[in-house]
């Protein structure tokens, strides 16, 4: 039996070269009829930089508690801001054409860490394959492969496809998707 393609999960970490491995992910969705969905994780603070600013936190109940819903707020406005990007440059790629709205079927962004985010994600809307794309920063790269997609590969039980940057490329007129 061929296994059928239903959903794509397309985890973006919104560089530039990122615009070319979500080509790929909308190309494997059309050429499918299967739907999107678009995952940028945010890393959580490292925990040197979290001591640092509960050094700065008032030792004050009142004062602590306040200032602790201002750092979550802080957050939750960049998760906003990240959306907004994601669906602002995503309109701007497909600003001639009807495919986005029967392509893109979520814009997920969460805080964790990349590689659990990105099977539990996969998981939870039920998608058939990941994509991400790879650095394509020369030697460092084939060490690293980006860690992220290597991890991936070893741990996910779903198909991964690892999209690798061509050589020369350069992306200009579109932004990290």
């Amino acid at each position: 039996m061929i296994p059928k393609i239903r959903k794509v999960l397309y985890a973006t970490d919104l560089s530039s070269n990122s615009a070319y491995a979500f080509r790929h992910a909308m190309n494997t969705a059309l050429m499918h009829k299967a739907k999107i969905v678009i995952l940028h994780v945010i890393e959580p603070i490292p925990p040197h930089v979290q001591a640092i600013i509960e050094m700065n936190i008032s030792k004050e109940d009142e004062f602590r508690a306040f200032e602790v819903k201002a750092i979550k707020d802080a957050i939750q406005s960049g998760v906003e801001t990240i959306k907004r990007g994601i669906e602002k440059n995503l309109a701007q790629e497909f600003k001639d054409s009807l495919e986005y709205d029967d392509l893109v079927s979520a814009i997920v962004v969460v805080e964790g860490y990349p590689v659990e985010e990105i099977l539990k994600k996969a998981d939870e809307y039920d998608c058939d394959v990941i994509i991400v794309g790879s650095h394509g920063k020369g030697a460092l790269t084939h060490a690293f492969l980006g860690s992220v997609a290597k991890k991936l590969l070893r741990r996910s039980r779903k198909p991964i496809y690892v999209i690798p940057l061509p050589e020369g490329f350069k992306e200009d007129a579109f932004g990290g998707v």
